[in-house]
């Protein structure tokens, strides 16, 4: 399998140890990180062609990645 860009460990570097332990603990932030993972392995399919989808079905995948990273990053930011 190829690189996937944007996982959660490069999109918040300093803060990998503080979401794997979220993950853990908190079940609100565990289930956004699992819809992040997936949505953001959807747009790698789309983007490479593995599984193409119409360009809006994409444009709306990137949008519920930004909404969840946005969640993800204020409920990081209140816990570091």
């Amino acid at each position: 399998m190829s690189h996937t860009p944007h996982e959660l460990a490069e999109e918040f570097p300093l803060a990998a140890e503080l979401i794997h332990r979220l993950k853990q603990e908190n079940a609100h932030f565990a289930r956004l990180a699992e819809e992040y993972h997936d949505v953001n392995r959807a747009i790698h399919r789309a983007e490479t062609l593995v599984e193409p989808v119409a360009e809006s079905h994409e444009s709306e995948l990137r949008r519920t990645r930004m909404r969840l990273k946005d969640e993800i990053a204020r409920i990081l930011g209140a816990t570091a």
